[in-house]
C-alpha cells in the first residue's frame, strides 16, 4: 500500500491534480484499479495539506438485464465513510440488444463519461478521478498509434469547459500489477466484469503485443510512458 500511495502521491503533486476544497467524484466500476483508487484517496484524504472531499460513483450497465451486485462496494465506502451513488442504466441493454454493437468498448466508454460528468455536476463536484494506470497509458498510446495513426494518449489532467470539470487520474504512475496486489493486500472487495466483451477488446489485443515485446524491450510500458512526457505528449 504504502508503493501506492508514494506512487499517486507523486502524480497528484507532479500534475497539480488536487487543491483545496475540491469535491472529487470517483469512478468505481469495482474493478481492481478503481476500488484501488477509492481505498488510496480515501487515505490520502486523512493526511494531505489540501482538505477535500470523495463522492463514490458506480454506473452498473445491468448486461444481460441483470442489476449487479455492488453491496460489498457500498460496504466499503460506509467503511472509508464516503458518500456511494449506485445508478441503474440501459447501457448493456443499448450496447447489446437495441445496437448489437460487434465493437461496444468505444460507445460504452463515451456513454459512462456522459452519465459520470452529469452526475458528478449534480452533485457538487468540480473533480472527477479515474483509475487509469500506467499499463493504460502504455496501450492507449499504441491503440492511438496502430488504429488511428496518431501520437496521442489520454491525458493526467483534463479540463472540460462545457461541464466546468476537471478529469484527474491519480494512479498512471502505478502499473497494473501494483494496483492488483494492493487489492489482494488490502483485501478490497472486486466486482467482476460481466461485459460479454470482456477478454475479447482490441485493448487486450494490444495488452498482449506489449507483453510479448517485453520479453525483448525489458519494461517497455515504461518506456512508452516516459517517451510521451520527454516529449510533453498530450499534456504527460
Amino acid at each position: 500500500m504504502r508503493k501506492i500511495m508514494s506512487l499517486m502521491r507523486r502524480a497528484v503533486q507532479d500534475y497539480n491534480m488536487i487543491e483545496a476544497g475540491d469535491r472529487i467524484a470517483v469512478g468505481v466500476s469495482g474493478g481492481k484499479d478503481s476500488v484501488t483508487l477509492l481505498f488510496a484517496l480515501a487515505k490520502l484524504r486523512r493526511y494531505y495539506p489540501k482538505p477535500f472531499e470523495i463522492v463514490a460513483v458506480t454506473l452498473d450497465a445491468e448486461f444481460g438485464g441483470v442489476e449487479g451486485d455492488f453491496s460489498e462496494i457500498e460496504r466499503l465506502c460506509h467503511e472509508l465513510e464516503i458518500s456511494y451513488i449506485l445508478k441503474r442504466t440501459e447501457i448493456g441493454n443499448i450496447l447489446f440488444n437495441i445496437r448489437q454493437e460487434k465493437n461496444p468498448c468505444s460507445l460504452c466508454a463515451k456513454m459512462r463519461r456522459g452519465m459520470l460528468h452529469d452526475i458528478a455536476v449534480e452533485n457538487g463536484c468540480n473533480k472527477v478521478a479515474l483509475g487509469h494506470n500506467l499499463d493504460d497509458a502504455a496501450e492507449t498510446f499504441m491503440m492511438n498509434l496502430l488504429n488511428g495513426s496518431r501520437i496521442g494518449c489520454f491525458s493526467p489532467v483534463t479540463y472540460l469547459s462545457r461541464k466546468n470539470l476537471t478529469m484527474i487520474r491519480p494512479l498512471i504512475y502505478a502499473t497494473e500489477n501494483q494496483t492488483l496486489a494492493t487489492a489482494k493486500m488490502e483485501g478490497l472487495p472486486i466486482v467482476k466484469n460481466p461485459c460479454p466483451a470482456n477478454g475479447a477488446t482490441e485493448r487486450q489485443h494490444v495488452k498482449e503485443l506489449l507483453r510479448s515485446l517485453d520479453s525483448e524491450y525489458h519494461d517497455v510500458k515504461n518506456r512508452i510512458v516516459t517517451g510521451m512526457k520527454t516529449a510533453h505528449t498530450d499534456g504527460w
